[in-house]
């Protein structure tokens, strides 16, 4: 086909005249270079989006660029022999929104060696529903069978159980087969998360992990997206050869702790970095996302969708905490 008609974009600056976001009119010579033009279907919202939307976080490393870390869309067309038009496909992270134009626009253009064929058992929707918070999560579950992490162990304490990534977290480990503790400062939502899978669901405030270098083990290992002391207590609290996995900092991105958690009781930290995956991770973690780790309750999961104009009442309230689940972006024709 032709070169696309002028097509929207909610688009970020930051020159003389300030830091500003929204909807503008652009043409696809004006965006990121790659091999890959697709018309995008959806996208969504991640807490990096909302600090990139509202300049409240640096994330974004040079300007102007298209907000949105996650896409899926069928492809126009592609100089890559690997794609072909009508292709539906999909990409998170690999700077989308950080060096290069992101998902928030009708078309986006994408580099070929990050762009990932869309698996049988997936839709885009329920692609970009999982996004990056899911493959985030999925890859953590990876990581930690990779390092010998198995259900016999105890159970999967997830902080931030009532976020994007901890309640897809809940979802995913549960589907894999391992008991998950749902940890949340949000306990009207306790029913939800057994829902989704929790075998239990611990009220964060009441919850007295101890203090000590070791603790009790309570748990076989963590999903955390917290930080500060929680990681420590968990750390102090998980089962020999358990893992705990690090992917955030809500609560803090200071860990003060002691050495005793990895030499006494062999218990391994491991740090979750989702936008740099390799292609082969990548591609693996997305076809178990689409089989055997695929959550049952997507729909449920995706609690809130908006369009292009719906952008800016998404980000305040999450950024303050008041998000619940997952925001979706329709942008196009899903077909």
């Amino acid at each position: 086909m032709g070169s696309p008609p002028d097509f929207r974009a909610f688009r970020i600056h930051n020159d003389d005249a300030g830091y500003r976001a929204g909807i503008e009119s652009l043409r696809l010579d004006e965006l990121s270079p790659g091999e890959v033009v697709i018309q995008t279907a959806y996208s969504a919202v991640n807490y990096k989006d909302a600090l990139a939307g509202t300049g409240k976080g640096k994330i974004l490393r040079r300007f102007p660029l298209n907000g949105g870390i996650d896409v899926a869309g069928h492809v126009v067309r592609s100089s890559d022999p690997r794609f072909k038009a009508g292709d539906a496909v999909l990409c998170t992270g690999c700077g989308l929104s950080e060096t290069r134009d992101g998902g928030y626009a009708e078309y986006a253009r994408l580099k070929a060696e990050w762009t990932i064929a869309l698996p049988a058992g997936l839709s885009l929707r329920e692609a970009m529903i999982l996004g990056t918070a899911g493959f985030t999560a999925a890859l953590a579950l990876l990581r930690m069978r990779d390092n010998r992490q198995v259900p016999e162990l105890g159970p999967i304490a997830v902080t931030g159980a009532t976020g994007g990534v901890g309640m897809l977290a809940v979802a995913i480990f549960s589907r894999a087969g391992f008991d998950t503790h749902a940890i949340s400062g949000k306990p009207e939502h306790a029913g939800f998360l057994r829902a989704l899978g929790a075998r239990e669901v611990l009220d964060r405030h009441h919850l007295d992990l101890g203090t000590r270098a070791l603790e009790s083990a309570r748990f076989g290992g963590a999903v955390d997206s917290a930080g500060g002391a929680l990681l420590a207590q968990l750390l102090a609290c998980t089962q020999p050869y358990g893992n705990v996995a690090s992917i955030g900092l809500a609560a803090g991105s200071k860990l003060a702790t002691t050495v005793m958690p990895f030499i006494i009781r062999g218990v391994s930290l491991l740090g979750i970095a989702s936008a740099g995956t390799a292609r082969d991770i990548r591609e693996a973690i997305w076809q178990h996302l689409a089989s055997d780790w695929k959550p049952a309750q997507l729909d449920r999961i995706c609690t809130r969708e908006v369009d292009l104009d719906g952008l800016p009442t998404v980000f305040e309230p999450m950024l303050g905490g008041h998000s619940f689940g997952r925001t979706l972006v329709r942008i196009g024709a899903d077909a």
